[in-house]
């Protein structure tokens, strides 16, 4: 394990001076960005970039190739950029941990060496090459072949850069080891992240230098991180990903701040409180270069404060569903708890850019935005053009957002101006100062959409001609038809917005308790069962995007074959849920009896614990909003490899053991896997987890 340090001032400005690259521009020139086909630090236009990245490279000459007969193609993108995850850390925790390599021209030639051959006691591959470190070395950034290792194993990522959705930022790892980053982020320990490296594979370390091989020191950006509470869910340490227990989901309407799931794509900015706070800026940049920026305290003083409730979901909620239901997904694989409720407060977005200047044409837009007086008549000129002076729809443009710690984003500037929109600069949650873990101090809340647009830590704001170049905007958070596998389109993919709709499961009760295991009925309301069957009590949580309400609930106690419907609990009653449109989620309940044991609608299965079988049943959900938008019935028809909006039914297995003591054994996304529980005619809750 690498030796570690806490950042440097140093450090902070690399990640400023990186950061600059995902930013916006004005919108009248083209977005520029570092292209990794050209001299170091040029900037090129974009367009200028993917024609290079289109054309293929060409053999050095006199480079000698160390053949590569099963790596030798592109890795697929879907698998490269993971969660985003991937991309984003190399890309920005290699810009603060290694200086790039100076500009001097064409790159360097590609360098030439001996191979040694495999000596005695080597058990590794012999079909394959060694290389000695002082070999590797010499492809770092500035060399036309950029070479890493890992462990023992050398790898030429020259044509990964091309394809890296962070650019040429990888190639401040070149000519050494990756494994001192992928120590600290640990995400890349995923078994689909070593996939992607094993495609580039071209040899191994030579043994003589195995024996003593040091990692550079490198700074740990986590060591600042908050703590977290101990209940959540982790699916990551470093950066923490992390979900509330199922059962503790719904046990509240607004999420507690401690219990809210954890989406970080990177480490946490690090920002005094109180007044050094206050004194936190965020600039906004408008389609004609001009600048304005507001500290949290002017934003706090000079604009009305709106509250809204709204539910946050991240795109991959269930999709630990969709892998068990369908086939493998790559990313997080979340169970049902990447979704929580809170109260927002804020200033609108639409008066900030009102007041940094935004003039739009759209007459919608302009009830949201004042204009300034018209510009006096132009003096007389054949060559004007009155044309040049008028302001662009608000429908050709989008607010890019950028976070402290380099994660950007973008929405339709449509979306930013709605009067019923409701989207926010926030800087409270639940009645509190926004915890660090959730933007402190200021951050975006776009309601109604994936909460990948609502970024945190917001430092920047620009609205401009094109979406974010962020590669989370860009080459993540897209959705890809059942059969587009590992390499889809992604420019012509759009970016998720609006989520669908969808509904999940709980908390299960069963037995005699189930009538007063929680608020809602207190008698069965269904007509599953007879006589003498289970009373079952479940619970959960429906959610639609857009603004749009749940309409209804429906629960299946036999697997789909007979339905009834949940009552929706309330929470919203007396304008408790301020905001224009429906942005939280809603809460449902559900009493009934379940099937009896000897039902067609049940299966008896083995019992390899207890010996002899054990009857069970399947409990499934599904909602409808308001437009009659529903869920899908299976994740086959809305399989894609990213795993994102996973929102079929949600099915819960429940068994109950034919033979025995009274006990019931719970299986489905976001409960353990043959969980089970002990008690008085099964009165206490079947407890959901992860």
């Amino acid at each position: 394990m690498a030796a570690t340090r806490a950042p440097t001032r140093a450090a902070v400005d690399l990640l400023n001076t990186m950061r600059s690259r995902h930013g916006p521009v004005a919108a009248q020139f083209r977005s520029l960005r570092c292209c990794p086909k050209l001299p170091a630090r040029s900037l090129h236009s974009t367009a200028a970039c993917r024609a290079i990245a289109d054309q293929k490279k060409p053999e050095p000459a006199g480079t000698e190739d160390h053949a590569r007969p099963r790596n030798a193609r592109t890795a697929p993108l879907g698998l490269l950029v993971g969660s985003g995850l991937v991309s984003g850390l190399l890309a920005s925790f290699f810009a603060l941990s290694q200086p790039a390599a100076e500009a001097n021209g064409d790159a360097a030639p590609p360098q030439t060496h001996t191979t040694p051959a495999p000596t005695a006691g080597d058990s590794r591959d012999p079909s394959l090459p060694r290389f000695r470190l002082a070999d590797v070395r010499k492809h770092g950034a500035a060399s036309a072949q950029p070479w890493v290792t890992y462990e023992d194993k050398v790898y030429d990522i020259t044509e990964w850069v091309g394809a890296h959705p962070g650019g040429d930022v990888i190639l401040r790892a070149a000519g050494g080891s990756i494994e001192p980053y992928w120590n600290i982020f640990s995400i890349h320990k995923a078994p689909h992240v070593r996939e992607i490296l094993d495609q580039y594979l071209i040899g191994y370390i030579d043994a003589a230098d195995l024996l003593r091989r040091e990692h550079e020191a490198i700074e740990d950006p986590f060591v600042a991180d908050p703590e977290r509470d101990a209940r959540l869910v982790s699916h990551t340490a470093r950066p923490r990903n992390a979900e509330p227990p199922t059962d503790e989901l719904t046990r509240a309407f607004h999420t507690p701040n401690s219990l809210f799931y954890v989406r970080n794509h990177m480490w946490v900015p690090v920002v005094g409180e109180g007044a050094e706070g206050d004194e936190h800026a965020v600039t906004v940049e408008l389609p004609d270069g001009e600048t304005r920026r507001y500290t949290l305290g002017e934003l706090k003083a000079r604009f009305p404060t709106h509250r809204i409730t709204a539910a946050l979901q991240c795109s991959g909620n269930r999709r630990s569903d969709m892998t068990k239901q369908a086939t493998k997904t790559n990313g997080l694989q979340w169970g049902v708890g990447a979704i929580s409720n809170a109260e927002w407060e804020g200033v609108r977005l639409a008066d900030v850019l009102a007041d940094a200047g935004l003039r739009v044409a759209d007459a919608q837009a302009a009830t949201a935005v004042a204009k300034p007086p018209p510009p006096p008549p132009p003096p007389p000129d054949d060559d004007y053009d009155d044309d040049d002076d008028a302001p662009p729809p608000a429908s050709s443009l989008h607010v890019q957002f950028s976070g402290l710690e380099a994660y950007g984003a973008s929405i339709p500037l449509e979306t930013a101006l709605d009067p019923r929109g409701d989207v926010l600069l926030a800087f409270g949650m639940n009645g509190a100062p926004l915890p660090r873990d959730h933007g402190f101090p200021l951050r975006a809340i776009v309601p109604g959409h994936v909460a990948a647009r609502s970024v945190k830590w917001l430092s920047k704001i620009a609205v401009a001609d094109e979406e974010s170049h962020s590669q989370w905007q860009r080459r993540d958070y897209k959705g890809f038809g059942p059969n587009e596998g590992a390499s889809p389109d992604w420019d012509r993919a759009k970016a998720i917005q609006e989520m669908p709709v969808t509904s999940a499961i709980t908390g299960v009760w069963v037995g005699r308790g189930a009538d007063k295991a929680a608020p809602g009925p207190s008698s069965p309301t269904g007509s599953n069962g007879g006589a003498g069957a289970q009373p079952v009590t479940l619970e959960g949580y429906a959610y639609s995007g857009g603004g749009r309400a749940i309409a209804r609930v429906d629960v299946s106690l036999d697997g789909g074959k007979s339905w009834d419907q949940a009552a929706l609990v309330d929470d919203c009653a007396s304008g408790k849920c301020p905001g224009n449109r429906a942005w939280a989620w809603t809460r449902w309940r559900y009493s009934g009896r379940l099937p009896p044991a000897e039902a067609v609608t049940t299966t008896t299965e083995p019992d390899t614990n207890a010996g002899g079988n054990k009857a069970c049943t399947t409990l499934v959900v599904k909602a409808t909003d308001d437009a009659y938008n529903a869920q899908p019935e299976t994740h086959a028809s809305v399989y894609n490899v990213r795993g994102n909006l996973a929102t079929a039914w949600h099915r819960v297995r429940l068994c109950r053991l034919s033979a025995g003591a009274v006990e019931w054994e719970t299986d489905g996304c976001g409960f353990v896997n043959g969980s089970r529980k002990r008690g008085a005619e099964g009165q206490e809750k079947e407890k959901g987890s992860k």
